[in-house]
């Protein structure tokens, strides 16, 4: 079957829904570049199955606008539309600082992408930006890196990286939802196996 692309969809935020990955998709179809789709194009997801419906998450008494996401016994979440934006928004912010290749400003690039998507403004850098985030606005949640790469907009912290600055600044990105990649002031394709990096926590907006 085909799907008719809207305006407001995400190659990655499309695949999660039909349960396969943004590089399958993209092959499927003949996208070039998987950062640009146009509403009212096509897709062809007829090798696809649509992901399981999950029942409506409880809306939460403090309210917030649109769905929110909850966490299950096997720390699964439902991506939120927030949580799509965040994600859709930091590619956009990413591309304009870094593109592929890191710039050192991973914290610049998940602080722009959530002031651009929530209008908060977050301080400080990779290892700090966990306790600057608003818990009114995001709430910490178990789940290991595998997991937290499946759901799009999760905001990723590591204490400490491998790198130089990475041991002093630590590392911070935005989930995509692909299950590998991860999103800060550059995209990296491979988050999970990027290695040497421990002090791990994951927040999800609320």
């Amino acid at each position: 079957m085909n799907y008719t692309i809207r305006r407001g969809d995400t190659l990655s935020a499309l695949a999660a829904r039909f349960n396969t990955s943004v590089s399958a998709l993209a092959k499927a179809n003949g996208i070039r570049n998987v950062n640009l789709i146009y509403a009212g194009a096509n897709l062809k997801v007829d090798s696809f199955q649509p992901a399981p419906s999950k029942p409506a998450p409880a809306k939460k008494p403090s309210g917030g606008g649109g769905a929110a996401p909850v966490a299950s016994g096997g720390g699964k979440l439902t991506a939120s539309q927030t949580m799509q934006r965040l994600a859709a928004n930091a590619r956009g912010v990413a591309m304009g600082m870094g593109g592929y290749n890191s710039q050192g400003l991973c914290a610049t690039g998940v602080s722009r992408t959530i002031q651009k998507t929530m209008g908060i403004k977050v301080w400080g850098n990779g290892n700090q930006i966990d306790n600057n985030l608003p818990r009114s606005k995001f709430k910490q949640v178990n789940l290991s890196l595998a997991e937290a790469l499946k759901i799009p907009g999760l905001v990723l912290t590591w204490e400490k990286t491998s790198s130089r600055l990475g041991s002093i600044y630590g590392h911070t990105a935005i989930t995509t939802g692909d299950g590998r990649s991860s999103i800060s002031d550059f995209i990296e394709r491979n988050t999970l196996g990027a290695g040497g990096r421990s002090g791990f926590k994951v927040f999800q907006p609320i």
